[in-house]
């Protein structure tokens, strides 16, 4: 499962870049996937977190290639909905404890990656939401 999500992440994000126009994208979903709990589903949900939001593959996609409902259920978490608010996005990845860890994942490896203090303020909120009981 974990290799499938590894090769769905890059077949899709395959000549998309990292805001520097210079590093391949791929190595972000690598580098949540280092920083994800390592269990196979958290593992396949970091290498997929962003295929639905920036790039064409579906949830049945990941469906028909083998993906399993709850890590899809989770993909779909953490695919940001445009009509919801930055909390109202996180009380949906908050309410999935497997999408949840990703999310840690994802907003620390973000904050690895050269962020505006604007960027540093958003994480620093969305981590403090994510890390309550």
């Amino acid at each position: 499962m974990v290799e499938q999500a590894r090769l769905i992440a890059t077949e899709a994000h395959a000549g998309q870049f990292r805001r520097d126009g210079v590093t391949p994208y791929i190595e972000h979903p690598a580098a949540v996937a280092s920083r994800a709990p390592q269990t196979p589903e958290s593992l396949a949900v970091a290498w997929l977190h962003d295929v639905l939001e920036d790039t064409d593959v579906s949830r049945d996609d990941l469906r028909r290639r083998g993906i399993p409902e709850p890590v899809v259920a989770a993909v779909e978490a953490l695919t940001k909905q445009r009509d919801l608010s930055y909390a109202e996005n996180l009380d949906r990845v908050a309410a999935n404890d497997l999408a949840r860890g990703v999310k840690i994942a994802d907003m620390l490896s973000n904050l690895a990656d050269t962020p505006t203090v604007r960027q540093i303020e958003k994480y620093a909120r969305g981590l403090l939401r994510l890390l309550e009981p």
